[in-house]
């Protein structure tokens, strides 16, 4: 079965001058929720693409899966980059961050990004949204779309990972 077999659900499912929302419904087939959401947090490093990083490393990042914990990406010669806030974690079922990813921490953009982890026949369903808002110049559905297939790049990379283990 090849990826997009998997693919339920993924579009941009509203935009405005002010925001936009990113959803993805992923089935993870015999994989539990408590093991997506581990591969998740705990195995960032494993499967985030470096393209997508400061440090050009992805052995960089970690996710410290509690509220307030940071998702952060180390960089050389001791400094680091907070990408986004911990802000709801719930083992096997929610993690729940705040913050703007990539070009988007530069900007006055913040957004909330879930990953809802249920059971479901022979495996996990994965249901993210990145619900971002803010301003800039041009409105901020201008990224829309490049966000958009970023994150769902990212989604593929843990799915393959998660198909691998």
């Amino acid at each position: 079965m090849d990826l997009f077999s998997l693919l339920l659900f993924a579009k941009i499912t509203a935009a405005s001058a002010h925001g936009f929302i990113s959803e993805h419904q992923i089935d993870l087939p015999e994989i539990t929720p408590h093991e997506a959401y581990q591969a998740l947090t705990r195995d960032v490093s494993l499967w985030w693409d470096a393209s997508h990083s400061y440090s050009g490393e992805a052995r960089n990042f970690s996710i410290d899966a509690r509220a307030g914990g940071c998702f952060c990406e180390q960089m050389p010669a001791g400094g680091s980059v907070e990408h986004m806030r911990v802000v709801y974690a719930e083992p096997g079922k929610l993690l729940r961050m705040s913050g703007g990813l990539g070009p988007l921490q530069a900007e006055a953009v913040r957004g909330s990004m879930s990953f809802a982890f249920e059971a479901w026949e022979g495996g996990t369903r994965l249901n993210y949204r990145y619900a971002v808002s803010g301003y800039l110049p041009g409105g901020v559905n201008t990224w829309a779309e490049a966000v958009d297939q970023v994150q769902l790049g990212q989604l593929e990379r843990l799915r393959t990972f998660l198909a691998a283990e």
